[in-house]
């Protein structure tokens, strides 16, 4: 018995610290990406919570445009980029990967890829700077709902959005085949 204990300890690899001692991921996300938390506020009427607000940070773009968007389970949102304004996301209900890809030059995270899992349970508002690929990734079981507050008014005759497709060999990850777009 020793010897099979011995056997597969020396064949094992040992997980690698993923967190911080209060629960935050390790891991760098492409410098300028924020996750702001808000407390959630309960009581016997429901609840509230806080999406946003420039009295957080004055140095924050105002408030220009605000929509609302949905992605399908197993499905992916994806790549898209702005090279104009950043994208501030705020998960309403679902579960859903954010998929960053830092292609700025002068950026300490150019060439990283990072993940940030948004679901109900852990809201927070995410601003993913312009120039950063992302793309949504729903791996929940039911549509994801979320609002995107971008820092500059969308202009329908020459819109700031620059596609990849999902399986793009410029990036190195993999959706393991969810379907997208």
């Amino acid at each position: 018995m020793d010897n099979l204990l011995t056997t597969t300890l020396a064949a094992a690899v040992p997980d690698v610290q993923t967190v911080t001692r209060d629960g935050m991921a390790l891991g760098a996300l492409p410098h300028g990406v924020t996750e702001r938390r808000r407390p959630l506020h309960l009581d016997s009427r429901g609840s509230l919570q806080e999406v946003f607000s420039n009295a957080w940070d004055p140095e924050e773009a105002p408030l220009q445009y605000v929509y609302m968007f949905s992605v399908r389970p197993g499905c992916v949102k994806g790549w898209g980029l702005h090279k104009l304004h950043d994208d501030r996301y705020f998960l309403i209900s679902g579960e859903m990967l954010l998929v960053l890809y830092d292609v700025r030059p002068d950026s300490p995270t150019c060439g990283k890829v990072a993940t940030i899992m948004l679901s109900e349970q852990d809201r927070r508002l995410v601003t993913i700077p312009a120039f950063v690929w992302h793309a949504d990734h729903n791996i929940g079981t039911k549509d994801a709902v979320l609002i995107n507050m971008p820092t500059r008014l969308y202009d329908s005759a020459e819109p700031d959005k620059y596609r990849l497709p999902v399986d793009t060999p410029l990036i190195p990850y993999s959706f393991g085949g969810a379907t997208g777009g």
